[in-house]
């Protein structure tokens, strides 16, 4: 029950993202929103840095996902992140998958950090999540009829045919936190076989091609990104 009233509270939270006149960062194949924003000191070079507090509250990465894509086809759901302020709680931050029967709507929700609770992710240190909807991997349908603790195999034998509209990344456990600051940056997210890194060729300026390791100098790196990766 705990855990399924922080995933409503967070819902309603996310869903604000989407109706108040926030402003909104496109980039290729995502869109920032709310208080979310690309910084340096990925893993390496960028990542995208999500932050929750007071106002608006909230921040994520709305991802571009293919046409007629459906909850049976994903297979493949991480992220690398790292926690700068508070940690993981409230339900947050957590992969949305918007889903739709064409008569049921709502939210699957997936969320980072150690089972059941979801909290005490450590601090200023890169983790990665694996793969999150592995069939053993638990996910919370409660919003369209399921239960908060559902295994991805039985998610994927009652709700396969649903198809997914939308893929977000999000934070705003704030109030989790008596209204501390929430902030965590994610870098390399993978939707199936799609990895997104938040780079650009300026990640490649004043030495930062030598974060990725793969480059031999500034301009391979900056040819490599202008090309889209």
């Amino acid at each position: 029950m705990y855990t399924l009233k922080l995933a409503l509270v967070a819902f309603v939270l996310a869903s604000l993202a989407f109706v108040q006149g926030t402003t909104a960062v496109a980039a290729s194949g995502y869109t920032l929103f709310g208080d979310a924003q690309i910084v340096s000191g990925g893993n390496p070079g960028n990542a995208a840095q999500l932050r929750s507090d007071a106002s608006p509250g909230y921040g994520g990465v709305d991802f571009d996902i293919p046409a007629g894509l459906t909850v049976a086809d994903l297979a493949n759901l991480s992220t690398d992140y790292k926690f700068t302020e508070a940690s993981c709680g409230g339900g947050a931050p957590r992969f949305q998958l918007n889903v739709s029967n064409g008569t049921i709507s709502g939210n699957i929700f997936v969320y980072i950090g150690p089972p059941p609770n979801y909290t005490n992710c450590p601090m200023n240190i890169w983790l990665n999540t694996a793969n999150l909807v592995t069939p053993v991997s638990l996910v919370d349908t409660a919003q369209i009829g399921g239960i908060p603790y559902d295994p991805w195999a039985h998610v994927v034998v009652a709700y396969g045919s649903y198809a997914v509209t939308g893929i977000q990344l999000v934070t705003d456990g704030s109030w989790f936190f008596g209204g501390a600051t929430q902030t965590v940056l994610v870098d390399n997210v993978q939707i199936n076989d799609d990895t997104y890194t938040f780079e650009s060729k300026d990640s490649c300026k004043n030495g930062g091609w030598r974060d990725f390791g793969t480059f031999k100098n500034q301009g391979e790196c900056v040819s490599f990104n202008a090309r889209g990766g």
